[in-house]
């Protein structure tokens, strides 16, 4: 029990992983129940603009520092530090100008959802870098209170101003709340905390690591948003809304476990090819065999049962999602299968093939959502995102199980 509950015991990274994804489930659920698709379509909206803004932008400076060989000096979190809120500042101001011409072209009769949205940026670039330290160290259990504290507040709050008539509004007070908390307690908890000077040198030799954690930054902006976009470009917030939720819930109930499944799977693997390869392999076969049909059965469960699934979750105004769920449980079930094979392709020191994989589905995506949204609108475009999983996904069992 002492390992298991021990600060840097995997534990709590699987504890915040539930527990922080769960919370932000409940806020979108119960919000959703309260406003309607309409509603989540605009906030998904102001949430879109940040997350491609924040990609195009990506430092890559946190991940440097948790992956460099020594740890920074407090000069060098100094130049994290300026870099980082130099980095929020612009991206804030960025959407705050651009606010109204992205409200016109994504049909939202509104520009203060943007520009509201775009404080998140700064909130979180004045966080104190120590606390990428802190990751660096494995100090897991301090990590796991603030960010399960932050979702906790941002849930509450969230629900609160909801339920008080405040509309739409309510999900980005909630948000902008719980990372203020985050920020605060970056600089409470975690030392060595960074000294309030202009240093900008010094951290150089993070830019060879940080660029690929850039270009991993598009290549999964264009993955997770590029569909996203299109819904809200062409069919307005509501189907945007509905498109959102449909994802969101069926990530819920199937994406969410897996990903956390393989950050104990990736280890795991990773200790048994380095002991033996062939056990390795059997054991991934063994996991994929018994994965795909326990999927299987999950995913034609959800789709039978997706129409009272709404009903009684989010109410009957979200009957037009029950299509688009049917079709990203198909999606889901697929990525939680393509989150194994990556936890064992990198394992045996193949991230190589998931990135050729991530780029196969990008392709796919480019080539086919624009030709699918003509004919099929939103649906089309989620059956566009099946066509782009399956690809990948046998990209990476041939690379698993094929010749090397």
């Amino acid at each position: 029990m002492r390992a298991l509950f021990a600060p840097g015991a995997p534990t709590w990274v699987l504890a915040q992983q539930f527990a922080v994804r769960g919370l932000v489930a409940v806020k979108f659920l119960a919000i959703g129940r309260i406003l309607g698709p309409a509603a989540i379509g605009s906030v998904s909206v102001a949430l879109l603009a940040v997350a491609i803004a924040e990609s195009l932008s990506d430092t890559g400076l946190a991940q440097a520092v948790v992956q460099g060989e020594k740890a920074p000096t407090r000069d060098q979190l100094a130049a994290v530090l300026n870099t980082l809120v130099v980095r929020g500042l612009c991206v804030a101001l960025v959407l705050i100008v651009a606010a109204p011409f992205m409200a016109s072209q994504f049909h939202l009769g509104r520009s203060l959802l943007i520009q509201m949205a775009a404080a998140l940026p700064l909130v979180r670039g004045i966080a104190s870098p120590s606390y990428y330290v802190a990751q660096r160290e494995r100090r897991f259990s301090r990590v796991a209170a603030i960010e399960i504290g932050a979702a906790l507040v941002d849930c509450c709050v969230g629900l609160a101003f909801a339920l008080s008539g405040v509309g739409v509004y309510a999900v980005l007070i909630g948000m902008l709340l719980g990372e203020s908390l985050k920020t605060a307690l970056t600089w409470i908890a975690f030392a060595p905390r960074p000294p309030l000077a202009l240093h900008w040198s010094g951290i150089g030799h993070y830019v060879g690591f940080s660029r690929w954690i850039w270009a991993g930054s598009v290549v999964n902006l264009i993955l997770n948003q590029f569909d996203k976009i299109v819904v809200g470009k062409m069919l307005g917030p509501a189907q945007l809304g509905a498109y959102q939720m449909s994802s969101r819930l069926a990530q819920l109930l199937l994406a969410d476990a897996a990903i956390a499944l393989a950050q104990y799977l990736f280890p795991t693997f990773a200790a048994r090819h380095r002991a033996d390869a062939n056990e390795a392999a059997r054991l991934v076969k063994r996991w994929l065999v018994v994965g795909a049909c326990v999927l299987a059965l999950v995913v034609l469960a959800l789709r039978m049962l997706a129409a009272p699934l709404f009903a009684w979750v989010l109410g009957p105004q979200w009957q037009p999602a029950v299509p688009l769920f049917r079709i990203f449980a198909v999606n889901m079930g697929l990525g939680a299968l393509i989150a194994v094979l990556v936890a064992y392709l990198r394992a045996r020191g193949d991230a190589r093939a998931a990135t050729q994989a991530s780029a196969m589905q990008v392709v796919v995506l480019v080539a086919v959502v624009p030709w699918a949204v003509r004919g099929w609108g939103a649906t089309g475009i989620a059956w566009a995102m099946t066509a782009g999983l399956a690809t990948a996904g046998l990209w990476m069992i041939y690379r698993t199980f094929g010749p090397r």
